[in-house]
């Protein structure tokens, strides 16, 4: 009876499960989509906010750490079997490229603003389709082709100086540009490794990989931890990125992507960056003139017609 009683109150629990995934409403996951976007959006802003005061690879090692306590406690039955040495090469194949797409990112984010970083990241979308043919030989199709040169565009219009028809990116958009491109060989060998082993071990070893490599980073470039950090305001914003942009938003999109076509969640989670803008203009007084509006409605057209063209 002992051995058996689990057993029923497992399958009583499956039963429930899959009572809920049929009655869960649609519409409700497309709103929690909505809201794994809008706090991803809004994490540009609030990372900003935080750079004034925390270095972005301390910054980037705290959230990272905590990001692997957080799944480590909640997961760690799915991630303790897989943490053999077949997983070693994967873990410091997504973990350095991550690493290098968020201290891209990160510190471009300094000398820009959240809206436009949210954007030239963004194009990502475009980029992966090339990508995965480099990695994995799955050829892109015409449309890729067609959204890659209409992003081209959008970054162009994006590099137009105001009242002038040169161009000027900036350090800060250049960094950014760059994270966009090593994001997408990550995103590349995530969809490949995720196939070979649990997909949340290999979250949480390239957030491990990823963390070790900023607190090295932060040990050897940036100033010691400060008093200054532990202003409300800075944990606030920290709080934020570690459980509302990390925690929270990805439980928010593992329910939504059970219960929405891929198609439609992908579209929904592209208003990311629309939030962005929309955040850092309310809130951080950026200005956006017509040649950035324009170039940010092209590089969103075309991360639209990449992720439905994927799907």
């Amino acid at each position: 009876m002992s051995q058996r009683q689990p057993h029923r109150s497992h399958s009583a629990f499956q039963r429930w499960r899959s009572s809920l995934s049929r009655s869960f409403p649609p519409n409700l996951a497309r709103l929690m989509l909505l809201c794994c976007a809008a706090l991803w959006g809004g994490s540009y802003l609030v990372a900003k906010i935080a750079l004034d005061t925390i270095p972005a690879q301390w910054l980037m090692a705290m959230r990272m750490v905590g990001s692997c306590a957080i799944m480590f406690a909640l997961f760690h039955r799915s991630i303790i079997p897989a943490l053999t040495p077949r997983i070693i090469l994967p873990a410091l194949a997504v973990g350095l490229t991550y690493w290098g797409t968020m201290v891209a990112q990160t510190i471009g984010l300094k000398t820009i603003d959240p809206g436009r970083s949210a954007f030239l990241t963004a194009s990502y979308c475009v980029l992966t389709p090339f990508v995965a043919w480099i990695v994995s030989r799955a050829r892109p199709k015409a449309v890729n082709l067609v959204a890659a040169v209409i992003c081209l565009a959008g970054v162009g219009f994006v590099a137009l100086k105001p009242g002038s028809s040169s161009l000027a990116l900036s350090s800060g958009d250049l960094l950014t540009l760059a994270c966009a491109v090593i994001f997408s060989f990550n995103l590349t060998l995530l969809g490949v490794y995720a196939k070979r082993f649990h997909p949340i071990a290999v979250t949480f070893v390239q957030f491990a990989v990823a963390g070790v490599m900023f607190l090295i980073g932060a040990l050897i470039t940036e100033p010691a931890p400060s008093g200054a950090w532990l202003a409300p305001g800075v944990i606030a914003s920290f709080l934020y990125l570690l459980l509302g942009a990390t925690t929270a938003a990805q439980i928010m999109q593992n329910i939504g992507l059970a219960h929405v076509p891929a198609s439609s969640a992908s579209i929904i989670m592209c208003t990311e960056s629309l939030f962005s803008v929309g955040f850092s203009a309310l809130f951080w007084s950026e200005r956006i003139g017509w040649t950035s509006l324009v170039g940010f409605a092209l590089i969103f057209a075309a991360v639209l017609m990449s992720v439905t063209a994927k799907r």
